[in-house]
């Protein structure tokens, strides 16, 4: 439903801001639709709606719920240590990771898409199980175990960012199938580009294994960790990754 509609449905400056929200950065032919699911909830979203699609709720209107989270920024920050931590221990690059994250959950830790997937990083529970996460809504659980799938997946096609979330989002044995490309399934190819704009265009080949040096900062009376790629010139350090 193209957005000039949805006044007759909401006040006016409710509309602007969720399409602020929703349609950022904005395009020509951007259009918001809506829906009513089965309890009668407004749904808006900047695409098509799908089977699978997570719905958020929208701060002060209860009984509106949009595909694409309005206090992402929020969570993004409190998750950021856990991001940049475990980014580093996989040799990811971060921008990578929090892009996944905001596609996959929009930084809702207790997402859980009508599949099963769970948590931040949506991690489907044979995978969790594989990964050894015993709880997939702890974020640091669930970020630990969708960097290690992450890299799992990045060591299996040479570093290869792309064919990697492909088999992030299809399964790797869709991506062999298709001759280790990106399969062509509309949501799989739709999901490789909603990461590359949120995250940079993927590489072909992505960062290989290194050390990480984990260092401690005193902040009022708190040991704050600090892990990098570089070796500090001073002080002690623990070797993270080899």
């Amino acid at each position: 439903m193209p957005h000039r509609y949805l006044d007759r449905l909401l006040p006016r400056t409710l509309v602007l801001a969720l399409a602020a929200a929703l349609l950022t950065p904005l395009s020509a032919h951007a259009q918001i639709y809506a829906w009513r699911d089965v309890n009668g909830t407004l749904v808006l979203s900047d695409r098509k709606l799908s089977s699978g699609a997570l719905t958020y709720a929208v701060p002060d209107a209860p009984t509106i719920r949009a595909t694409t989270p309005l206090a992402g920024a929020k969570y993004r920050d409190k998750f950021e240590p856990l991001v940049q931590e475990h980014a580093l221990r996989h040799a990811l690059r971060p921008e990578l990771v929090r892009a996944v994250i905001q596609v996959e959950s929009g930084f809702n830790p207790l997402a859980r898409s009508p599949r099963g997937a769970m948590g931040l990083m949506q991690l489907m529970p044979t995978t969790a199980a594989e990964l050894g996460v015993r709880d997939a809504y702890d974020p640091a659980e669930n970020i630990r175990g969708g960097c290690a799938y992450l890299r799992k997946l990045l060591d299996r096609y040479d570093g290869n960012e792309e064919l990697a979330l492909a088999a992030y989002n299809a399964g790797a044995e869709a991506v062999d199938r298709h001759g280790k490309t990106v399969p062509p399934y509309r949501e799989t190819r739709d999901y490789v580009k909603r990461v590359a704009a949120r995250g940079g265009d993927v590489r072909q080949v992505a960062l290989t294994r290194n050390a990480v040096y984990k260092t401690f900062e005193i902040v009022d009376g708190r040991a704050i960790p600090h892990y990098s790629s570089q070796r500090p010139p001073t002080g002690t350090f623990e070797i993270i990754v080899k």
